[in-house]
């Protein structure tokens, strides 16, 4: 169903209206204190991380923090960057698994590959982006775009935590489909209304050997109360080459349209990332992207984050 009426509310922003504020969070001591204490547990009970259930645990306050970072991710902005996270505390060995543990409180993880990898570093592999590679595993710029855009069920929520920054660049960028989709009914009403139709998109060959290669589905979507998007400017020329079709011109134009809006002057919310930091988007509500980056030459200290990919629907698997 193709929207017809500008959305309101705290979703619909651009990035020079948004406070340094908005947003950030820092972990209370008691959710720290709480924290701590399963590390000590699990230095002594050692176990897989991604057999940690965090209803075993004792993280009430780690909890009743995290229901106002999600009410922000469903109701509000639709981000969060969090401070206060005891990476040095803890020490490497432990942090993956707090941070799988804390991610818990905001949805159910869920595979980030077909083969079932749940937990995905973010560096560059020094491989160029194509088929089969992902931009994530390079340095290069990143377009805006949702993750997982191409598969059957993409994750709500993206986490990412911080351990090492680039040398030079890597800057977060987001920005919002709300706000984006009411410029273009402003700017481009004849077009809009094609983001609500089928496009094709490659698969990136994270699928059984006998599926098909690429997916059809449309960029916009609306249910009644909220707009979910989903973006990918590289997917879909792709998906077009492996369908062996000819994209349409008015599909082009609506997505030329789109990005033209989302990237100009003031659209986006910038974050310079620290280690230690987490940053969740709302992955349906957000488009995100990413500098290009140099590293560090040497090798311990190069540009790594640790992503989570978390939803409640369907099941665990890649596909849902």
């Amino acid at each position: 169903m193709s929207l017809e009426h500008d959305i309101s509310g705290a979703i619909a922003w651009r990035g020079d209206e948004v406070s340094a504020e908005v947003g950030h969070f820092t972990l209370p001591d008691a959710a720290r204190v709480e924290l701590m204490n399963v590390a000590k547990l699990l230095a002594a009970n050692p176990l897989p991380t991604i057999a940690l259930d965090a209803a075993e645990f004792e993280l009430s306050a780690c909890a009743a923090y995290l229901t106002g970072i999600k009410r922000e991710l469903d109701d509000g902005h639709g981000f969060a960057l969090i401070d206060g996270f005891p990476i040095e505390e803890a020490g490497r060995d432990v942090v993956l698994a707090l941070y799988y543990l804390l991610a818990q409180l905001i949805a159910r993880p869920v595979a980030q590959s077909w083969d079932g990898k749940m937990i995905y570093d973010v560096r560059d592999t020094g491989k160029p982006a194509g088929n089969g590679v992902r931009p994530d595993v390079t340095n290069a710029h990143q377009n805006l775009h949702t993750d997982n855009s191409y598969n059957l069920c993409p994750p709500d929520y993206v986490a990412l935590l911080c351990l090492q920054t680039a040398m030079e660049g890597g800057v977060s960028r987001i920005v919002s489909f709300a706000r984006a989709h009411n410029q273009m009914r402003q700017q481009h009403p004849t077009l809009l209304p094609r983001l609500y139709d089928d496009y094709v998109f490659d698969r990136q060959r994270e699928h059984a050997p006998d599926d098909v290669m690429y997916i059809r589905h449309p960029l916009f979507e609306w249910d009644g109360q909220v707009l979910r998007g989903r973006l990918s400017r590289r997917m879909v020329r792709q998906g077009y080459e492996l369908a062996s079709e000819t994209p349409d011109e008015p599909g082009l134009e609506a997505i030329d349209a789109l990005e033209e809006i989302m990237n100009g002057p003031g659209r986006a919310k910038e974050f310079n990332f620290q280690p230690g930091q987490i940053q969740i988007v709302n992955n349906r509500t957000l488009g995100h992207s990413r500098t290009g980056f140099t590293d560090w030459p040497e090798p311990e200290r190069k540009r790594h984050l640790v992503r989570l990919w978390l939803r409640d629907r369907g099941r665990r698997f890649y596909n849902g």
